[in-house]
């Protein structure tokens, strides 16, 4: 999808400003009357030197005096509101944005997430977010305050000197050209300093993720210089950010300088001749610094204004996303399913990839019905599951749950009948019970002590001293990786679902464990179309058939002993799971390596 200007971007995250539009009118009225006092001063001062200072009036002096602390006074009342105001509602601003952008991500389909690393949401969350609240409650404040000095400084510059007026304007122009040059370098260059923070941040949540794997093969040097490579990116790009900004500040000044000094010395000559006032001519230069004033924060807001484009970019890459998995319109909610599952001619091919995962997979498991599916690893075996739940759309072909298309079915209705336990069995950090329960949260004590049970969970957690209540850590790193695949089983059972899938599910248990989580699943799965994906044949042998994956094709089908009677595939796996002096009677046909 073509991505928008910048510009365009940061104009559309003033959206999130609807809902705090009266505080953020509030803090524009604010900003008003601050700069109307900024501009009520200079003819206060020139008051007080021309009636007062010149004609010796003290009376002047004095009043001129206070009403100037006033006015200074309710100058500062109103920076404060306008400060306290714009971040009430950039705060606000920026809590819708972070809600948008997670609520995005739950809708995003599996193919999205394989896609972008974790360190990249993280800073487009966390950093991007920030620089955009920056630009809504300080650049954009700051934009409309310099709009309205530049309007006022420049009526009442022509109001009391047209001629000097135009001498300090000369300077304008020049100054908008640099400020134009300086803003349209800093944009690609802040899009890059983001980008290159994204990559940081992907490799410390990547090793602080796999920190055991590092400590276990003696890598922390390599990670160590792979981390430092990134940050001396990070580095080099921020310095050039800096150069640019250094380069361009000291030219903004000089032009600036050059308009004071051209009015300083055409309105000496003017009250040399008597016709502009010492005071007029204070006032004067006071209004042509409130001129270049704005001009100067533009240009120090135009950091903030190009980073915050950078970063609306990156958010709106997010936002803008679409979804590979879309409910379609019209989509029918599943009610009472019985768990008939049909894949028919079914091609599946990753988004990027050329080659495809799945070629012509077709087959039917009745309602009730135990599939099993073996293969060598990368086979397909996991992909052809991942299209039950619609975790990704067939490419070709349809998969039918109960005769009905899963791509006509609403997500909700459809994963909401579905159990999966999948290969990484993921926890979240909260209690034991809170795990069983994230499916069904307002399921009882009771029937979370029984699922835990059906899968052999409860002998474990009935150990610990807090029990059902106990926390086990960020991923569950609390738990063992046999404990943490029993909870997710029992995850999945207590939803009660039609059709359950469990993908190598007992990798991570004993032998034992195995045998009796099995035997408890065999009543457990009575009435309910299950799926079992396993490297394991003893975790296969009672299901009801058997599909061989190669190369993401049906290569064989049956039971145990039908395909060890005649399926080379199946007796090549099942021959290298022999131990002992086990035999294994094989097929005829078979020239099994080494035979």
């Amino acid at each position: 999808m073509p991505r928008s200007p910048v510009n365009t971007d940061l104009l559309r995250s003033l959206r999130f400003m609807r809902r705090y539009r009266l505080v953020a009118a509030a803090a524009v009225l604010a900003v008003l009357g601050s700069s109307v006092a900024d501009l009520i001063a200079p003819q206060i001062l020139r008051r007080i030197i021309d009636q007062g200072i010149t004609a010796g009036r003290r009376e002047v002096i004095t009043s001129g005096a206070l009403l100037l602390i006033g006015v200074a006074a309710a100058g500062g009342v109103a920076q404060f509101l306008q400060g306290f105001l714009s971040a009430k509602a950039s705060h606000g601003a920026a809590y819708d944005m972070r809600e948008a952008i997670f609520e995005r991500l739950q809708t995003l389909s599996f193919s999205y997430h394989d896609r972008i690393q974790t360190g990249q949401l993280i800073t487009r969350l966390t950093s991007d977010v920030d620089l955009v609240r920056d630009f809504v409650g300080g650049g954009l404040v700051q934009a409309i305050a310099a709009a309205i000095m530049l309007v006022g400084a420049v009526v009442l510059l022509l109001a009391m000197n047209w001629q000097l007026a135009l001498v300090a304007l000369v300077a304008i122009p020049l100054t908008i050209l640099v400020l134009v040059r300086f803003v349209s370098k800093l944009g690609p260059m802040f899009r890059g300093f983001q980008q290159r923070l994204s990559a940081l941040n992907s490799i410390l949540q990547e090793n602080v993720a796999g920190i055991r794997v590092v400590k276990a093969f003696a890598r922390e040097p390599f990670e160590a210089a792979r981390y430092r490579a990134a940050n001396e990116s990070l580095l080099q790009q921020g310095l050039t950010v800096r150069r640019t900004v250094a380069n361009a500040f000291p030219l903004l000044f000089s032009v600036g300088n050059l308009g004071v000094a051209l009015v300083v010395w055409a309105g000496a000559v003017q009250v040399a001749h008597g016709r502009l006032t010492v005071g007029e001519l204070v006032a004067f230069t006071s209004y042509l610094m409130l001129l270049l004033q704005p001009l100067f924060v533009l240009g120090f807001g135009a950091q903030t204004i190009a980073r915050a484009g950078a970063s609306a970019s990156r958010l709106f890459e997010v936002l803008d996303a679409e979804t590979d998995v879309p409910e379609r319109p019209g989509a029918i909610e599943l009610t009472n399913a019985r768990g008939r599952v049909e894949f028919r001619d079914v091609h599946l091919r990753y988004p990027g990839s050329d080659a495809e995962t799945l070629n012509g997979v077709s087959f039917v498991v009745e309602p009730g019905a135990t599939i099993a599916l073996v293969g060598s690893t990368g086979s397909g075996k996991t992909s052809v599951v991942n299209l039950v739940p619609r975790f990704y759309d067939v490419t070709g072909g349809a998969v039918l749950l109960d005769d009905h298309d899963v791509r006509d079915l609403t997500l909700a209705s459809l994963r909401g009948r579905i159990g999966v336990v999948m290969q990484d069995s993921v926890l979240f950090s909260g209690t034991i019970a809170e795990n069983i329960a994230y499916g069904k949260p307002d399921a009882t004590p009771d029937a979370i002590a029984a699922a835990a049970q059906a899968a052999q969970a409860d002998t474990f957690i009935e150990q610990l001293s807090d029990g059902y209540d106990t926390r086990v850590g960020e991923r569950g790193i609390k738990l063992s990786g046999g404990q943490r695949q029993r909870i997710a089983i029992a995850r999945a059972l207590l939803i009660d679902p039609r059709v359950l899938i469990m993908d190598d599910s007992t990798s991570s248990v004993d032998a034992e464990t195995e045998s009796a989580l099995r035997a408890s699943l065999d009543r457990l799965i009575g009435g309910r179309t299950t799926f079992i994906v396993a490297q394991r044949l003893s975790t296969v042998k009672r299901a009801d058939e058997i599909l061989v994956i190669e190369d993401g094709a049906v290569v064989a089908r049956g039971t145990h002993e039908a395909l060890l009677a005649e399926s080379c595939v199946y007796a090549e796996i099942a021959a290298s799971q022999l131990v002992g002096g086990e035999e294994l009677d094989l097929p005829e046909s078979c020239m099994l390596e080494g035979e």
